[in-house]
């Protein structure tokens, strides 16, 4: 049987049950399409008191609250005031629950004592929606967003890793003296281990790596040579100082390359090796440009 949404399940809900009050409609199964309505409803019940609880965030305890408003917005049928009011309460909870924790993280991390303003957030929401008392335009707001997020959230992952971020700074400083390393323009270090002859990519090529990747206490990360074949990529779809290295190489080369974290991932954390402001450091042998 093909599978129904939820919006078509709260349709059929609306035409075929009559509500008792704000409990549990009484089941009347009369003919085959009564029998069907409840069937329906049944089935469409599979899983979605886990979803309640883990998706949406709802509190068992209240499930009769729960069971209330479903009856409420179900029953409402063509009432658009009650549908946008509804929309309204849908749509905030999401704001208030999901979208402000997501942000919070997203900004602050694991800082539990900062957070976005929600008034502010709101207001914002509301001015789009509506068109009025607008500060700034639609376009102006997503650059806006862009860089006051990226800033903050830098000056906040400084404040919380500045001294690794010193320490991995001073890596690239002492490395940068040491015996045959030598420093492109974009701040990637390199080593040569072996040279090649071979045809340097451009950014736009296909080449075939074997690699691994460390962090500056010698942590492995990644590792081609562990999986044990070499991997194909274009060269301008990894990480910029990635990009920067082999577009130097010519193929038949293996070198050592120090990557600053401003070409790596910055103030980002990746899994749990990879701290913010990390430098990367591989071994890069580029096997063959296709």
């Amino acid at each position: 049987m093909k599978k129904f949404t939820f919006a078509a399940l709260v349709a059929i809900a609306a035409a075929a049950f009559t509500s008792c009050g704000n409990g549990t409609p009484s089941a009347n199964l009369k003919n085959d399409i009564d029998t069907l309505s409840y069937a329906i409803g049944m089935a469409q019940s599979d899983g979605l008191k886990d979803y309640l609880v883990q998706q949406v965030g709802v509190d068992t305890a209240y499930i009769d609250e729960f069971i209330k408003g479903l009856n409420e917005g179900a029953t409402a049928g063509d009432d658009k005031k009650k549908a946008a009011y509804y929309a309204g309460i849908q749509i905030g909870q999401q704001i208030g629950g999901q979208m402000v924790k997501g942000l919070n993280y997203e900004v602050f991390g694991e800082d539990s004592t900062q957070s976005v303003s929600v008034k502010n957030l709101l207001a914002g929401f509301i001015a789009g929606t509506t068109g009025k008392k607008q500060i700034m335009t639609l376009e102006e707001a997503r650059q806006t967003a862009e860089t006051k997020m990226s800033a903050i959230k830098r000056a906040n992952m400084e404040k919380q890793f500045g001294e690794y971020k010193k320490q991995n700074e001073k890596f690239l400083a002492d490395n940068a003296k040491k015996e045959g390393v030598q420093t492109l323009p974009s701040g990637v270090q390199y080593k040569v281990l072996q040279a090649g002859s071979g045809t340097v990519p451009a950014d736009t090529s296909k080449v075939l790596v074997h690699y691994e990747g460390k962090t500056i206490d010698g942590q492995v990360f990644d590792s081609s040579y562990k999986r044990g074949e070499p991997v194909e990529m274009r060269a301008n779809q990894v990480i910029k100082g990635w990009t920067e290295a082999l577009t130097h190489m010519p193929a038949g080369s293996k070198w050592e390359v120090c990557i600053p974290a401003d070409l790596a991932y910055g103030e980002r954390a990746q899994g749990q090796a990879i701290k913010p402001f990390s430098t990367l450091v591989f071994t890069i042998e580029l096997i063959e440009v296709k």
